[in-house]
């Protein structure tokens, strides 16, 4: 079992097992299963709202017992929180299945850390180039000189 606070403070414990995934299944129409070819992985990833969804139909009965709706969960749940959330639901998908599809799994979940990681470094990169700062200042200049150099002057 993994687990991960949200902003409002309040931790979570994410299981899944038969029955975490029927409720999913049921109340969302979302197979957790389907993590095996990569395509449910990479949209928990990127969609925020199905991966809170997802993670909300995962700790329902907790949240039933501490009387926290699905709105107030979402509500709570942003930034650093959608972070670790991920992190521990991807991993508790992981650990579900049998050794040979979870080394699979594995895997996947590390290569998918690893793209991700690179990724940001590319784009910081990107961002921090001297070359970024001179197309900006150049793309700038040709604005202000097409338009003169007071911006409210309309004639």
């Amino acid at each position: 079992m993994k687990t991960f606070k949200d902003n409002a403070g309040r931790t979570w414990t994410v299981t899944v097992n038969v029955d975490a995934i029927k409720r999913v299944r049921t109340l969302l129409g979302v197979n957790l299963l389907e993590v095996v070819d990569g395509k449910l992985i990479e949209r928990l990833a990127s969609d925020p709202v199905l991966l809170c969804d997802v993670l909300y139909a995962l700790v329902k009965p907790e949240a039933d017992s501490q009387k926290v709706a699905d709105e107030d969960f979402g509500r709570a749940m942003a930034g650093d929180a959608i972070e670790l959330a991920t992190a521990a639901l991807l991993e508790e998908l992981v650990d579900f299945f049998p050794l040979g599809k979870r080394r699979l799994l594995q895997k996947a979940l590390a290569k998918l850390k690893d793209w991700e990681a690179k990724a940001m470094g590319v784009a910081e990169k990107k961002l921090d180039s001297p070359e970024l700062e001179a197309q900006f200042e150049n793309a700038l200049k040709s604005i202000g000189g097409s338009s003169g150099n007071s911006p409210g002057s309309s004639g």
